[in-house]
């Protein structure tokens, strides 16, 4: 995304944007602050989202607390990165800064049951705190983030 922009930019260096460039250059921007909007929602509301996914995870899984914290560090974290890669437009973030190491642990400490059980919760918070729309943006990233997690 910032790509797009950056090209754009350097352009208009040379000569006035046409039409359309002009329409691209606005159309980047208005994505950019929808993407803008939705990264200020979860970041104020993460507490939130997270305290009603730890109540319910502990109502499920009640003899391991220890899980559940290493879980919901796991998810706090992804759900940081999901958020960048998608302010950026850039699942290759998301890719490099945590879906290449963290597979393995999951599968180390035997959470793939927990972990897919949070994951699920989260989603349903987030569809709570967010409307479609916003939710439609931040959902590709969750998926990447699952598909190569728990799958």
């Amino acid at each position: 995304m910032i790509t797009d922009i950056d090209s754009l930019l350097y352009q208009a260096e040379a000569e006035y944007l046409s039409h359309q460039d002009l329409a691209n250059f606005k159309s980047q921007i208005f994505s950019l602050e929808k993407r803008l909007q939705i990264y200020e929602t979860i970041r104020a509301k993460e507490t939130e989202i997270f305290q009603n996914v730890a109540n319910q995870l502990s109502s499920n899984f009640s003899q391991e607390p220890e899980k559940i914290r290493r879980a919901l560090k796991h998810w706090l974290t992804i759900l940081r990165y999901c958020g960048m890669a998608m302010l950026s437009e850039n699942p290759l973030y998301l890719k490099h800064r945590i879906l290449e190491w963290l597979p393995e642990q999951i599968k180390a400490h035997q959470m793939q049951d927990l972990e897919q059980n949070l994951f699920s919760l989260l989603q349903k918070r987030l569809k709570r705190i967010l409307n479609s729309e916003q939710f439609s943006i931040l959902q590709p990233y969750l998926e990447q983030a699952e598909a190569a997690l728990l799958r």
